[in-house]
């Protein structure tokens, strides 16, 4: 199974310090090697980013940065793992590096999860 992981926190205006990026830089290539991680990459600042929002017909654009979220999202990640249960796990591992913050899990679409499969609706 694959999850997409969606790393959200209190956006702060400074770039995580060398030591932060060590203690990441370690566990993504730990990741990488032992195969659960798939995918991943921080995001820039809001102020460097835009919504683009369709309501009806009407589409609005609207230039960062994003003041009203208490959380923005600062990443994601695509990660293999063979249950939900393990998908946390990773998760948690995560958020022990990366600090204050929430991982928001979705099991991701697969081939043998669609077309009305009853394995894309398990929990």
């Amino acid at each position: 199974m694959r999850f997409l992981s969606i790393y959200s926190h209190a956006e702060r205006n400074t770039p995580p310090t060398p030591e932060e990026m060590a203690r990441m830089g370690k566990l993504v290539e730990e990741g990488m090697k032992a195969g659960w991680l798939l995918v991943t990459e921080g995001c820039l600042p809001t102020a460097l980013g835009a919504r683009v929002r369709r309501s009806e017909d009407n589409i609005s654009v609207t230039d960062g940065p994003f003041t009203e979220p208490k959380e923005v999202v600062g990443g994601f990640a695509i990660l293999k793992a063979n249950s939900k249960a393990e998908a946390i796990e990773l998760a948690r591992q995560f958020l022990g590096v990366a600090g204050e913050g929430t991982c928001e899990l979705r099991q991701l679409y697969e081939a043998h999860t669609c077309a009305g499969s009853e394995a894309a609706a398990r929990p």
